[in-house]
């Protein structure tokens, strides 16, 4: 009953996304097993720091997340049923070593979104992954977007992100020819009445799934060296578009960050890459071995 209400509050007021309020479920359930019998009112911090320690077998990222939803948990019933403490208070997880976001090169986005689409399917798949790159748009933005949500003359697409927030972004020209492609096929696949920008082969909306197949796909047939996924799309786009201006809080409006320290990951991409320069064009750059020899 309190998972219920909980969730019911995070999906209507908080306004999570379904695949948020997935995540969250899944946390509370697996708290709820670990705690077993014993009474959600009773449940002090030694207990939840037990429960932590019987995970830890997962990374310090996913346990922060896990502990931040208990916690959120626990504050929503003290709001709502009038109880007194939060056990979660003050419970730390370990830290996990920062991993910076895969971004591909310039040369290597480029090449992947272009290829010569003839098919329905292959129309929608560049307008998709042009899209992706234009605009760094989240993968469920995307599968989630409405033909009325792009205005293809002044260049723009309304996105509604995280937290049911919206937002507007540049739509590049190349994605903007694209889209136009796409849309000039579109009721090959479509149903007549999909409302959908993008669809599937049953002519339905398109599941985030199948555009992680497809876009993985592309890259092996255009001879990536790496996996592809659609978020290192969205990274390549705000990793570029910084690089290029240095602008981080245009970055962070466009990818829709609440917070600029979300954005900021985006800088050390971008030294990572001025350092790789430097070491390679810099006389004084190069590392001596230990006899003081380069």
């Amino acid at each position: 009953m309190y998972l219920d209400g909980y969730l019911s509050y995070l999906r209507n007021e908080r306004r999570y996304s379904p695949l948020t309020l997935e995540n969250y479920a899944r946390d509370m359930r697996r708290l709820l097993g670990l705690l077993g019998d014993t009474p959600l009112n009773q449940v002090q911090s030694a207990q939840i720091r037990r429960c932590v320690a019987q995970l830890h077998g997962l990374s310090g990222r996913s346990l922060a997340r896990m502990v931040s939803a208990w916690r959120g948990f626990f504050a929503f019933l003290i709001r709502e049923q009038g109880w007194t403490q939060n056990p979660c208070i003050g419970v730390r997880v370990p830290k996990s070593p920062q991993r910076l976001p895969q971004a591909l090169s310039p040369d290597e986005a480029v090449h992947l979104v272009d290829f010569a689409a003839h098919s329905p399917v292959a129309r929608r798949d560049k307008a998709m992954f042009e899209l992706f790159y234009s605009s760094g748009l989240r993968l469920a933005e995307l599968v989630n977007l409405e033909a009325q949500q792009l205005d293809l003359y002044s260049g723009e697409v309304r996105v509604l992100g995280k937290g049911q927030k919206t937002r507007v972004v540049p739509l590049g020209e190349y994605a903007r020819l694209a889209i136009i492609d796409w849309l000039a096929v579109r009721h090959e696949l479509a149903h007549d009445n999909e409302t959908a920008l993008f669809v599937g082969a049953r002519g339905r909306r398109i599941s985030p799934r199948v555009v992680q197949l497809q876009l993985a796909q592309r890259a092996v047939q255009q001879g990536l060296p790496q996996a592809v996924h659609p978020h290192m799309l969205r990274h390549s786009f705000a990793s570029h578009v910084l690089q290029s201006s240095g602008d981080l809080r245009a970055v962070q409006e466009m990818l829709g960050h609440a917070s600029l320290r979300s954005t900021q990951v985006y800088t050390h991409l971008d030294f990572q890459a001025l350092s790789k320069v430097y070491d390679a064009a810099h006389p004084r750059a190069k590392r001596l071995n230990v006899k003081g020899e380069k």
